[in-house]
């Protein structure tokens, strides 16, 4: 039983029985000579005793011992094969291990102490042995502890400065027995610790192992003085290097603030306060990084000498770097490379020694890095002119070098960086504008170079880079300080300056905010954010006397917007307005302004027809308004005249208003006094008339065309429609003009001529050519409208001179193409209109000549049917039953016109779909015809009774549902349409319109619904008799 457990022993014994110089640490130094007496001791007592003569209590005390020594085995192997770094992570768990083994130990030899025989010398030392093992004390030294506790730290991912990185690595090589500046002996340790943790799951092991690697990459031992040097030749201490004294142990760089500890060691400052705050952080008494003392103070003490020797040498040092700067600097294309360094030295220069700048000032560096930004932009590309604009950002702090920046133009290239493909070059550009922006001086120097607000505005407002657009907030945050930057401001689209002094400046800030306004080119959207926020008060100002003409200004160039005619007659605008242009009788420029802008405001229909102009309540549209309009057109200046002009367009034009104007305008005489304008020596005066009389010729054509008979003005607006020097708009309202008048056919031939006729006829196809870009013009669309108006008045009379016209231009053609201009309502009625005129001259011209189709007679007639192939009724029209060879141009049916005229049933204008109706109704030739049936069949076949009942059972009461009764009615009369009297809508239909139409309607109806019934009977006697008798 007891023969493994002594072999065990004597194996783990020979494993931890090894001189003590193989193990680096101490703890399993001291366990390894407790494992050599304890073999000493156990082989003495194994060969004074048999094994089978062992008590009990030995062979428990041996298994014991088995035990607890293979365990010790297993902890003193982590020592002796596992990195140094790895033990010092878990030192405090493998002292605790091998604490808790020793003791065990101790115990199991008391227990073998106690069953051996007294008096032995073997009992005595085991005994001996047994009281040292329970008394030991296993401990981690300082600077192990110390460096466990912050490899600890590490693990927990915090981030560190690099002094106290330099700290961490020294206290780190003296728990290892390592040079601090051994940087290769060091990189090994950490890579062992690598391969140790292959297989470890411990977070917190990984950690450590991630911060070292991090320490280890950006740690260095080597003084940060390379940066310094260029690749000019000069003096030969030109180039010297800082004593090693200079330099803070912890960061391997100049100190600037030396101070010593009370181990007498020298660090900057700064470095050993970062140390001393992690010390307290980690729990920890503050040591000395380089000697590992445990500090009893941390207070430092100002090392004065050391920081003269070191201020000498870096002014040394800043004039050497400063002389080579130069010399880099001033050639005419400096090396890049070298360019990048003289920027990086310079920068650190000026953020490092602050008081140093002034050197840099003088000795031209500032000027230099300006001719390079200014001369040699491109070719130093974005990355260096960002750095470019960083170091000038770090000298700028020193007010004379800011000065001499702005003096050579340093703000205009900062501006020209804003658009910089970097996004470094913009962000230091910009920081530099920031700069220069806090004095008002400057910041009024920024606002004026060209382009720099938009630019600002534009970065302001993208948030694709929160950074720079705050930035740019920033810098145009601070011009809005400046009265004077309110312009430059608002130029650029920020008009929050702007807004909030018109609304809430003195009445002298107003003024001046509402002039800005007027006199600005604005953008839509800029015009409504103005009037939606300052309306009311630019209407305010209106009522002090000093304050209207800005106010004016503003309003009107506002006004221009159609938008903001809402928002304008909601501010109670056009009141105010009235009361400047009716009352105020000395100022003609207000009155010019103020009727300029209710102009802007009545060419949108909408809010202003329900807006009172006074308190008597009248309306723009009222008789007085009218009336008072019409009489200032003779005292005002002319372009008051003109904007008047305007108004009447603009409220007679409007939807809501235009029958009222346009009647109060002929009740006021306004036709005689709009005409003489027609003949103005001013484009504008002369646009509007037209504009005007083309309106009241809509309405009181026949008026009108006494007036024009009167004063011998006919024949201008055929003069102007000829002239080709008149605008657009006039030579459109001319032919508007002209086709809406009731002229007689003495006007007609007189006024007009067949010649004219000939040029519209031209005029109107050429157009037809040029379709494509016409569409989309207004003024064209109306002289398509007056041209085929014009038309209109020829068709009216089919005298052989017309005739002949209609013929050789092909009219009906010409009008049967436009019937396809849907974007068109009005060309497509007035050329329907057109067809109804020739189709219905069609009877005319067949009445007054003997056009019947003479068949043969004689012995040979009654072989003529037989002989044909086709019947002569072929080249008879079922329509007009004779032939239309020869007047192809006034028959729907031979001209192909039915099927666009069936099309426009399902216009969605119903003056269009009326129009249609007229010209279909021109083919229902009187039903006591002996062709009419043949006529009707025709229709049928054409899809005209299908569209007509269609349409008609879906109309509602009016016009056009009696001209659709009034053709059905002839329809139904035709006994081959018994069809139509099962159609169950329209009976509904025709019952509704019995029911609900006026006269005239009620007696179609009821004749549709009779001949309806005789259909009915007509079929049913039919069927009846068609039935086999039983």
């Amino acid at each position: 039983m007891t023969a493994p457990a002594v072999e065990s022993i004597l194996h783990s014994l020979s494993e931890l029985c090894v001189s003590g110089d193989n193990f680096a640490w101490e703890n399993p130094r001291r366990f390894s000579a407790y494992a050599n007496r304890l073999q000493l001791d156990l082989n003495q007592f194994l060969r004074s005793s048999s094994p089978e003569a062992l008590s009990t209590s030995i062979q428990t005390a041996l298994r014991g011992l088995s035990g607890d020594l293979s365990k010790a085995v297993e902890v003193v192997s982590v020592y002796r094969n596992r990195s140094k770094i790895f033990v010092l992570i878990n030192c405090q768990s493998l002292c605790a291990s091998l604490q808790k083994h020793t003791v065990a130990i101790g115990g199991w030899l008391a227990l073998l102490e106690s069953a051996m025989p007294e008096g032995s010398d073997s009992r005595k030392k085991v005994a001996n042995l047994s009281q040292d093992m329970k008394q030991a004390e296993f401990r981690v030294s300082e600077n192990e502890e110390r460096v466990h506790c912050t490899l600890q730290k590490e693990g927990q991912g915090r981030q560190s400065s690099k002094a106290v990185q330099s700290a961490i690595v020294m206290d780190l090589a003296r728990a290892l027995g390592i040079e601090a500046d051994n940087h290769v002996k060091l990189l090994e340790q950490v890579k062992l610790l690598k391969t140790d943790l292959t297989s470890s799951n411990s977070l917190v092991e990984r950690r450590v192992l991630m911060s070292l690697e991090r320490i280890m990459d950006s740690w260095t031992v080597h003084p940060v003085t390379s940066e310094w040097n260029f690749d000019f030749d000069f003096e030969e201490d030109a180039q010297m290097s800082p004593f090693r004294n200079f330099l803070c142990p912890l960061t391997k760089e100049v100190m600037k603030d030396p101070v010593v500890l009370e181990s007498s060691q020298n660090y900057e400052r700064t470095a050993i306060e970062y140390w001393f705050r992690r010390c307290i952080e980690d729990g920890r008494d503050p040591t000395c990084p380089v000697t590992g003392q445990v500090l009893n103070s941390t207070e430092t003490k100002p090392n004065i000498g050391l920081a003269g020797a070191i201020e000498e040498w870096v002014n040394r040092s800043i004039e050497i770097q400063l002389k080579s700067a130069v010399q880099c600097l001033a050639e005419n294309q400096p090396p890049v490379d070298s360019v990048e360094r003289v920027l990086d030295i310079i920068y650190k220069i000026s953020e490092e020694h602050p008081s140093s700048r002034y050197r840099v000032r003088n000795s031209g560096v500032v000027l230099l890095i300006i001719k390079v930004l200014r001369h040699c932009a491109k070719s130093i590309g974005t990355h260096l002119r960002g750095k470019a604009l960083m170091t000038l950002l770090s000298l700028a702090k020193d007010e004379e070098s800011k000065n001499m920046m702005l003096e050579e133009g340093i703000s205009r290239l900062a501006i020209h960086s804003l658009i910089g493909s970097s996004e470094k070059e913009k962000e230091y550009a910009v920081k530099l504008l920031l700069l220069f922006s806090r004095d008002e001086a400057y910041c009024t120097k920024i606002a004026s170079e060209k382009g720099a607000l938009v630019l600002l505005s534009s970065m302001a407002g993208n948030l694709e880079h929160p950074g720079l657009s705050n930035l740019a907030e920033e810098v145009l945050k601070q011009m809005e300080r400046v009265e004077d930057n309110v312009h430059h401001l608002a130029e650029a689209g920020r008009f929050e300056p702007l807004l909030s002094r018109l609304c809430e400046g003195t009445d002298d800030v107003k003024k001046e905010m509402a002039h800005l306004v007027g006199r600005m080119t604005l953008t839509n959207s800029s015009k409504e954010q103005i009037a939606r926020k300052c309306a009311k008060t630019l209407i305010q100002l209106l009522s002090k006397p000093e304050g209207r003409a800005p106010s004016l200004q503003a309003l009107n160039n506002l006004s221009v917007l159609e938008d903001n005619a809402t928002i304008l007659v909601d501010s109670a605008v056009v009141p105010a307005l009235t009361n400047i242009l009716f009352e105020n009788q000395d100022d003609s420029e207000l009155k010019e302004l103020a009727a300029a802008t209710i102009a802007n405001i009545v060419q949108h229909p909408g809010r202003w027809e329900l807006a009172s102009i006074d308190k008597k309540g009248y309306l723009m549209q009222s008789e007085t308004t009218v009336f008072r309009l019409l009489g200032l057109l003779v005292h005002v200046s002319p372009q008051c005249q003109v904007s008047i002009l305007r108004i009447l367009y603009g409220i007679a034009s409007s939807p809501q208003a235009s029958e009222s104007v346009v009647t109060h305008i002929k009740s006021g005489d306004g036709i005689g006094s709009i005409m003489p304008f027609l003949e103005h020596p001013e484009v504008e005066h002369r646009i509007y008339a037209f504009r005007l009389t083309r309106i009241l010729s809509a309405t009181f054509g026949e008026d009108l065309a006494n007036e024009l008979n009167l004063a011998d003005k006919l024949p201008l607006f055929k003069d102007k429609l000829l002239d080709n020097q008149s605008t657009d708009g006039e030579r459109s309202d001319a032919a508007c003009i002209l086709a809406n008048l009731p002229l007689s056919e003495d006007d007609v031939k007189s006024v007009l001529g067949s010649s004219f006729v000939r040029w519209t006829v031209v005029t109107l196809k050429d157009r037809l050519r040029g379709s494509a870009n016409w569409r989309t013009s207004r003024s064209s669309s109306f002289l398509e409208e007056g041209l085929l108006g014009l038309l209109l008045h020829f068709t009216q009379n089919p005298d052989p001179q017309t005739v002949s016209i209609v013929k050789e231009h092909s009219l009906m053609n010409i009008f049967c193409e436009l019937l396809n201009f849907h974007m068109k309502p009005r060309v497509k009625q007035l050329a329907a209109l057109g067809l109804k005129n020739l189709s219905d001259s069609r009877k005319t011209i067949i009445s007054s000549g003997d056009l019947e189709v003479q068949l043969p007679r004689g012995l040979c007639s009654s072989f003529v049917f037989n002989c044909w192939n086709r019947p002569p009724e072929l080249l008879v029209c079922a329509i007009h039953n004779v032939s239309c060879e020869e007047d192809i141009q006034f028959c729907l049916l031979r001209s192909n016109c039915i099927k666009p005229l069936v099309d426009l049933l399902t216009d969605e204008d119903t003056n269009v779909q009326i129009a249609a109706v007229e010209a279909l109704s021109t083919l229902i030739i009187d039903s006591s015809n002996n062709n009419f049936k043949k006529s009707v069949d025709e229709l049928e076949h054409q899809g005209v009774v299908e569209a007509a009942i269609t349409l008609f059972t879906e109309v509602r009461p009016g016009f056009l549902q009696e001209r659709l009764l009034w053709m059905i009615e002839r329809i139904l009369r035709v006994d081959s349409n018994v069809k139509h009297s099962l159609n169950q809508s329209l009976v509904r239909a025709l019952v509704e319109a019995f029911r609900h139409g006026n006269a005239n309607a009620k007696r179609h109806a009821q004749d549709a619904l009779t001949n309806l019934k005789q259909l009915s009977g007509a079929s049913g006697k039919n069927s009846s008799q068609s039935r086999p008798r039983r």
